[in-house]
């Protein structure tokens, strides 16, 4: 395709914002990256590799209006993939007319065998793709009309909520706060119970895990008020709900006038019980070349004894968005870090101090990285024990790849966009080369 005009992008982001995305006024760029230069050259990478990296994509195409003149419209809902075959990373790609996002892409353990799972946006759909004689596939086990604006599949997470061995899916929606439950049944299919809903309610984010330690899993949701980027302030909170008890919903992280769109639920600080980690969203005053940050992102703790409003603050970053929080174990040490990624402000390690309920040291990865999700993804791709970090740039129309070497991290670039078509990377998953198309 050839490249867009300048105007073209900006009603890209016209049109998505009208759709009720997000897309932000950009703060002042951040220092340029320079570890390329500095850092020790990375292992080589294997010639092929068993996994790739898969990519929930928005993307917009150019079509001619009624006037006879090129407008940027919303394209079919895609994910892409890059795989590493023969010393050299591959491209391959998935698309569905019926949205015209995806959310996520992600590996779903059906009993038969791994399958592609997908949540789309506008028809809203949570769908499987398993390989077949034209390719992947797709089944459709949950479609709604949620009665809002907007009818979304936002996020979703896999785990044994109710003890039985089984994978389920909790999945978070637009714009009408439903949260709900997929539980697998025997002949393939899902049983779906909507276990909250909120009028007028976006929940961006799930997360699955055992913050009390019990051995029962919990599942975690960020519902907030539909989205501005005027300013003002814009409330939000973290909430639990445990599938297996029929428990509904508890307020865990009160986040008053402010609010988050992403949060992680692991064991970081390796005391054998998982940590809640929410990354609340900065506030700004005034627009333009006058906005101005009056309160950085802050990565909030909370353990499962930490009143609600009582997070502990572990980290900064002087930005006003974090969309991303990825955990892995970057260096091979047996202990994991926490990787941040911000809108402008670039990728950013952090690791437990002495006191994991105090203050983490951080440590700048990249400046020179940054978009309005900006998807990251540490993951273990080459099977050498040492999670490497995968990030889609999209300000720079990348997908890189950075590996510690014990001096800092050496950045490759994997694949750059052909075109300028406008794209939103939503979400970054591993997949098997088994399931790419």
């Amino acid at each position: 395709m050839a490249r867009l005009p300048a105007l073209l992008l900006v009603a890209a982001a016209v049109a998505w914002a009208a759709c009720g995305s997000e897309e932000p006024t950009s703060p002042p760029p951040a220092a340029p990256f320079a570890a390329e230069a500095s850092a020790p050259a990375a292992p080589p990478t294997p010639a092929s590799l068993p996994k790739g990296i898969m990519l929930a994509l928005a993307q917009f195409v150019s079509e001619t209006g009624p006037d006879g003149k090129p407008k940027i419209v919303p394209g079919p809902a895609r994910v892409e993939f890059l795989s590493r075959r023969d010393g050299a990373w591959h491209a391959a790609a998935l698309e569905d007319p019926q949205s015209n996002v995806f959310h996520k892409a992600m590996v779903y353990p059906a009993a038969g065998g791994p399958v592609l799972l997908t949540l789309g946006g506008t028809a809203a759909t949570v769908k499987t793709w398993a390989p077949g004689e034209a390719g992947l596939e797709a089944t459709t086990h949950w479609q709604k009309d949620f009665g809002g604006k907007h009818s979304r599949m936002r996020d979703a997470e896999v785990g044994d909520l109710y003890g039985d061995g089984q994978a389920a899916i909790a999945v978070a929606t637009h714009d009408q706060g439903v949260v709900a439950v997929l539980r697998p049944q025997a002949d393939g299919g899902f049983a779906v119970s909507e276990v909250d809903a909120e009028a007028d309610t976006f929940v961006h984010e799930i997360e699955i895990g055992d913050l009390d330690g019990d051995g029962v899993l919990e599942v975690y949701a960020t519902p907030s008020e539909p989205n501005r980027l005027d300013g003002t302030p814009q409330s939000g909170k973290v909430v639990r709900y445990v599938p297996a008890r029929d428990e509904g919903r508890v307020v865990v992280a009160d986040l008053g006038d402010r609010h988050a769109k992403e949060i992680l639920v692991d064991d970081i600080d390796g005391d054998g019980r998982d940590e809640l980690y929410v990354a609340v969203e900065g506030r700004v005053t005034g627009t333009g070349a006058a906005q101005r940050l009056v309160e950085p992102v802050e990565i909030r703790r909370y353990d499962a004894d930490t009143p609600a409003g009582k997070g502990v603050v572990i980290g900064t970053i002087q930005d006003r968005l974090c969309r991303f929080l990825t955990t892995g174990d970057v260096d091979g040490d047996g202990r994991p870090e926490l990787v941040a990624a911000a809108f402008k402000r670039g990728l950013w390690l952090f690791r437990p101090g002495s006191e994991p309920r105090g203050s983490w040291q951080s440590e700048l990865i990249d400046a020179d990285s940054g978009g309005f999700e900006h998807a990251a993804i540490l993951t273990d791709l080459d099977g050498d024990g040492v999670d490497e970090l995968y990030v889609a740039s999209d300000d720079d129309k990348q997908v890189r790849r950075y590996v510690w070497t014990g001096g800092g991290f050496v950045r490759e670039t994997i694949y750059t966009r052909p075109d300028a078509r406008p794209i939103f990377t939503w979400n970054l998953m591993p997949v098997p080369v088994e399931l790419i198309p």
